[in-house]
């Protein structure tokens, strides 16, 4: 198991470090080394000296590169998905399925990295010819989460390299042991010394500021809460910095009342637990149709209750341990603050006694003015509200801050899509409980981000526009 910072191709042990635990039991798993001004200084310095090998790089080598370190993280899959779960919380079977889903990335930007585009055409008054190419922004630095500790790394390290630009990575400290699991793929693959670089750092504010305010560092990529991301966006503003962020969610899931109830239900199931629920990703209001609301409230309390709350690596086991109990406490006080205004408990809504991080599923029935759906509740807790026509429930799904994701259940398609083409955000899954994809656009409207990742568009967040005119 590797604790110790990645930089310029070595592996550098420092004596300050933090303890890494097993958030179901409190058990320490690790302890990760952090590094101070004088470890970010090098990073910096092997970033710099890591984009003039890679920006230079063939684009077809480019992709082997990352081609390969696809193929080592689907072999080693159950040894990078047993230690996600271990530092993380969640059960192996979501961790097993994060870990094949962030390889995905690295395949997908293998493919992009030999496909960038570019422009040549005589300008319409024929004076000169137009000549558009794309380059590499530079040395970026890639800021990822704890919820999906494999799969926030990827999609920015995949599009990073195939575009041509070096990284410093600065993982959660919750969760760190993945992130130098997929860095270790990357060395033992024999990628260059200084094109990726992690540092592990606490209190986080002062290093990132000081590796935002170096002039050779060109762009930010964060994934994190949208209070963190106003911050960041801030500090970006004084360079001038090219930014990207995937930021917080609050995901309306619309149950229309010509749906399948029962497939309402299994989608919901998906939407809400998968991740335990800590997915920015995740159905956090779920607005049913009074004509059928007494259905698939009964129908999903009772699968809800059905599920094996466990430690992540017990066989069978369904719901983890949240990350850490400041994590599940947050999630416990959402769910008694929304009691004390009236929200009633189907299932669930009590902290268990045992030791862990744990929270188990619950289900709450709420109006529509319940202060929790305000909330991004990051935890397997769903909230339910009934509605009488559509129009109110695109009003009720749209009152929010957020835009990420949204899900809609219908029958007929025609009204269906009118709901969907409605909802303020990103994305929108129809009759489905997960969208996500490689190859599909990742990101969100209002206050859950800016630009894309994945997709056609994932690479462009680390490419410069060049427009060339000459007369021949």
């Amino acid at each position: 198991m590797i604790s110790d910072l990645y930089i310029n191709g070595e592996w550098i042990s420092t004596k300050s470090k933090i303890p890494i635990y097993d958030p179901s039991d409190d058990s320490v798993i690790s302890h990760i080394s952090l590094a101070g001004e004088a470890e970010i200084n090098l990073a910096l310095d092997a970033a710099e000296r890591g984009f003039s090998i890679i920006s230079k790089m063939a684009p077809r080598v480019r992709a082997e590169y990352l081609r390969k370190a696809f193929e080592m993280m689907i072999d080693e899959a159950d040894k990078i998905a047993t230690l996600l779960s271990k530092e993380n919380g969640k059960v192996f079977a979501d961790a097993k399925g994060e870990v094949l889903y962030a390889a995905e990335f690295l395949r997908w930007f293998s493919e992009e990295a030999v496909r960038i585009t570019g422009d040549f055409r005589t300008s319409p008054s024929g004076d000169k010819r137009i000549i558009v190419t794309q380059q590499p922004v530079g040395v970026s630095l890639l800021i990822t989460p704890w919820n999906f500790p494999a799969a926030m790394i990827t999609r920015k390290v995949g599009p990073a390299l195939a575009a041509g630009c070096s990284v410093i990575i600065k993982p959660a400290s919750e969760t760190p042991l993945t992130a130098l699991a997929i860095v270790d793929i990357f060395h033992r693959i024999g990628l260059p010394a200084g094109i990726i670089n992690l540092v592990m750092v606490q209190p986080a504010a002062p290093a990132v500021s000081q590796i935002m305010s170096d002039s050779r560092v060109k762009n930010l990529s964060f994934t994190g809460s949208t209070e963190v991301g106003k911050i960041l966006l801030k500090q970006a503003a004084d360079r001038v910095m090219r930014t990207s962020m995937e930021l917080g969610g609050n995901a309306p899931f619309i149950v229309l009342d010509d749906a399948d109830v029962d497939a309402a239900v299994s989608g919901a199931m998906i939407a809400k637990l998968r991740n335990g629920g800590s997915a920015c990703t995740a159905a956090n209001r779920i607005y049913v149709a009074k004509n059928v609301s007494k259905e698939f409230t009964t129908k999903f309390t009772k699968a809800m209750e059905a599920v094996l709350m466990a430690p992540g690596m017990e066989p069978g086991a369904q719901l983890g341990s949240s990350v850490s109990k400041s994590e599940r406490d947050k999630i416990s006080d959402l769910v008694d603050r929304a009691i004390e205004v009236g929200g009633k408990i189907l299932t669930g809504g009590v902290k268990p006694a045992e030791p862990g991080a744990f929270y188990p599923p619950t289900v709450i029935e709420v109006k529509s003015d319940n202060p929790i759906l305000s909330k991004e509740i990051f935890g397997p807790v769903a909230p339910i509200v009934t509605f009488s026509t559509d129009d109110e429930a695109i009003t009720l799904a749209n009152d929010t801050d957020y835009g990420l994701i949204s899900y809609v259940y219908g029958g007929e398609l025609r009204r269906t899509l009118r709901v969907a083409e409605a909802m303020e955000s990103g994305m929108v899954a129809i009759n489905r409980g997960v969208i996500s994809d490689p190859a599909a656009p990742f990101g969100g409207y209002k206050e859950s981000g800016i630009g894309r990742e994945g997709g056609f568009a994932g690479i462009t967040e680390f490419l410069e526009t060049k427009y060339i005119g000459t007369d021949f």
